[in-house]
């Protein structure tokens, strides 16, 4: 037998782990800032909390360097898609938080016979509440059967029965659970009578 050293595992040839940056606003590396949607506010970032690897990227001559490969058109061509795509990805931020705003939750109070009554609440998914999530905290909180059902416009709600609609009111009011990201101001009470027939 040949006299072997031990080997230390401390010592040994493997590389040490990788440790990767990734952008706070686009979740890329740094590196590959440029080809997401918020290139300017990803530059600021970089420059505030890593300022050696905004130089290395963004510095006037690493700009200078990357440019001089390309045609002047090709460039102008480049800072346009960018501020293209900054532009579009500011709209969509802007349109999805106003039909955040102007969305409604409706909770309707529905009378099936005299003294039976079903609860249907619909437009929650607009406040990022999840529907299956949700019919069961309310079928759990209401000991009653509770499920996410369509209504006949074809838009998803929750059906719970009994009249628990003052209830769902106040759990929207104090902010409770899964309700904590809808605003009272957006959500309207409605009550559906049958109709007798005469």
């Amino acid at each position: 037998m040949a006299s072997e050293e031990p080997t230390n595992p401390e010592t040994s040839d493997k590389p040490a782990p990788l440790q990767v940056l990734y952008c706070a606003v686009c979740t890329l590396p740094p590196e590959y800032c440029e080809f997401g949607s918020s290139l300017t506010r990803c530059k600021e970032w970089l420059q505030t909390e890593h300022p050696d690897l905004y130089d290395k990227y963004y510095s006037e001559d690493a700009l200078h360097a990357k440019i001089g490969t390309l045609s002047l058109e090709a460039q102008f061509k480049l800072e346009k898609d960018v501020a293209k795509a900054e532009k579009k990805a500011k709209e969509k931020a802007g349109v999805a938080m106003k039909k955040k705003l102007e969305s409604q939750v409706i909770i309707k109070k529905i009378e099936r016979n005299k003294r039976k009554n079903i609860t249907s609440i619909h437009g929650l998914e607009a406040f990022g509440v999840n529907l299956k999530e949700a019919a069961k905290y309310f079928g759990k909180r209401f000991a009653t059967g509770s499920s996410v059902k369509k209504n006949p416009q074809g838009l998803d709600e929750i059906v719970i029965q009994g009249d628990v609609s003052d209830d769902i009111m106040k759990l929207i009011e104090d902010g409770t659970d899964i309700l904590k990201d809808v605003p009272e101001d957006n959500v309207e009470q409605i009550e559906e009578k049958k109709k007798s027939s005469g």
